[in-house]
């Protein structure tokens, strides 16, 4: 069937290089996740903040080496852009941010982000949330960026704040967590043309 309109992003649009490197300042970059990352991942899901928030926990390295894997091909398929957050040697994990969800027709994702425990209160994540939205509207050519968050994780809603994602709304009991269904607000940044 015919489409009546033009994609924003063609397919190829991303995969047909390899996923950047995005320096920050001097100090930060976000970069592929790689294999040696497992026991950091792993570490960070035993902390009680990243297990009250996300939906999943990491119970082995070896766990966390399969969610790598499955990051890595997101970019290969073209569904997902995954990446660390991490020390200007790239060694150290600081955090993630990832895009995800990635509707290349309509040009549209969705940003999600944690910082290891060590790394809170830094600026680490708003920097990090900055940089990888500045690759997507920018560079890569999406129109949308969204980002939800519980409404009761106050720390999430000030870095979508910080990042200039204005907040449109909230989603009622729209994600179940391990203490029970959350609303979500739902922010969102758009390309400025």
């Amino acid at each position: 069937m015919p489409s009546l309109v033009t994609p924003v992003m063609c397919p190829g649009s991303l995969n047909a290089s390899p996923q950047p490197t995005l320096s920050i300042d001097d100090d930060l970059l976000l970069r592929p996740w790689v294999p040696s990352d497992a026991a950091a991942v792993a570490r960070v899901f035993q902390d009680r903040a990243i297990q009250l928030w996300h939906l999943r926990k990491a119970g082995s390295e070896d766990e966390a080496q399969g969610w790598i894997q499955q990051w890595r091909r997101g970019w290969e398929s073209e569904s997902a852009c995954h990446w660390a957050v991490a020390d200007a040697s790239g060694d150290r994990v600081l955090g993630r941010v990832s895009l995800q969800s990635i509707i290349l027709v309509g040009g549209q994702t969705e940003i999600s982000y944690w910082t290891a425990p060590e790394s809170r209160g830094k600026g680490v994540c708003s920097r990090a949330v900055a940089r990888a939205s500045r690759w997507a509207l920018e560079e890569a050519g999406f129109n949308r960026l969204e980002l939800s968050h519980s409404t009761a994780n106050i720390a999430s809603c000030r870095i979508a704040e910080k990042t200039g994602f204005a907040l449109e709304g909230v989603r009622r009991q729209a994600l179940l967590h391990a203490d029970g269904w959350h609303d979500m607000h739902l922010h969102a940044r758009v390309h400025e043309a």
